[in-house]
């Protein structure tokens, strides 16, 4: 799979212009570093993200406009590879980190993590030095209507080594929340993710899905799975236009997205971290769903 996807990206950088202009607008973005307590953040000023960053994802704009994951819709140059009975491996023409892929289920169907997060798993499992995400509607999505997942290369993914030899299900002290799940055994995870979606939809009383961002990687032959829990989407400096910024999985991860110049420049780390805290799930609500996790493992 790994020299397929490889293959892919060189013919879609040479023959579909938007890809190389994404790849070209990634190699000049900056990137700089923000000490938050004992972990680092980084801050990615990418341009090209702001149509992601700024996406509709009300039911009306939804309605209006074609999916732009459905493959009748797609753009002529682009191309992708198979993955499973269900899925297709495709570049995404904005991309946040190197090798940046989007996983579109062949069906148009609704976002919804419900029976398949193996599928999650199993991409992990065949892109080595790939992180792979799910981002829920409302929790940075920018296609809730169509269902699919993210992957990029871990080159730059912090939380990795933040969460690095820790045994625990929660982060202490880490300015957002999050759960942390290690295994070997694909059922035994699927099963914890269930159970974790379970809970959290109770906790938060949100349906059909809780809202979360989830992001894996395949290591050792083992999984590391996190699972954000969120409170809102869009934190209240989006909606007054202080800053333009919607964070989902991978800002969650530690790569912050910021595709106005202006807001670069003067964002802080304070910033960020009070973002964190408004959008994942408040504690006392964290609290009760990790101890109802730890007291089932």
């Amino acid at each position: 799979m790994l020299s397929e996807v490889e293959e892919l990206f060189k013919r879609q950088a040479r023959d579909w212009p938007m890809l190389a202009k994404g790849i070209d607008g990634l190699a000049q973005a900056k990137t700089r570093r923000v000490r938050l307590d004992w972990f680092d953040v980084f801050i990615r000023h990418i341009p090209h993200r702001v149509v992601s960053t700024t996406a509709p994802v009300d039911p009306e704009s939804i309605a209006k406009r074609p999916c732009f994951l459905c493959a009748e819709n797609l753009p002529p140059e682009e191309d992708g590879v198979r993955f499973g009975e269900d899925f297709t491996i495709y570049c995404n023409p904005f991309p946040i980190v190197e090798r940046h892929l989007t996983i579109a289920h062949r069906e148009h169907r609704s976002q919804r993590i419900a029976n398949q997060f193996g599928n999650m798993l199993d991409l992990a499992a065949v892109l080595d030095g790939y992180f792979v995400i799910y981002n829920g509607p409302e929790c940075g999505a920018s296609a809730p209507d169509h269902m699919h997942f993210q992957a990029g290369s871990r080159g730059l993914f912090p939380i990795e080594k933040d969460t690095a030899g820790r045994s625990v299900i929660t982060m202490p002290d880490y300015g957002r929340n999050v759960f942390v799940f290690r295994g070997r055994e694909r059922s035994a995870l699927i099963d914890r993710m269930g159970r974790a979606i379970d809970l959290l939809t109770q906790a938060t009383g949100k349906g059909p899905e809780p809202m979360v961002n989830i992001a894996v990687f395949h290591e050792r032959e083992q999984w590391v799975t996190y699972l954000f829990p969120r409170g809102k989407h869009r934190p209240r400096v989006f909606h007054t236009g202080e800053l333009t910024v919607s964070p989902a999985a991978i800002d969650l991860c530690g790569v912050f997205v910021v595709p106005l110049k202006q807001d670069f420049e003067r964002i802080t780390g304070e910033a960020i971290a009070a973002i964190f805290r408004e959008v994942t799930l408040p504690d006392d609500e964290f609290r009760e769903v990790a101890g109802k996790l730890g007291s089932a493992r």
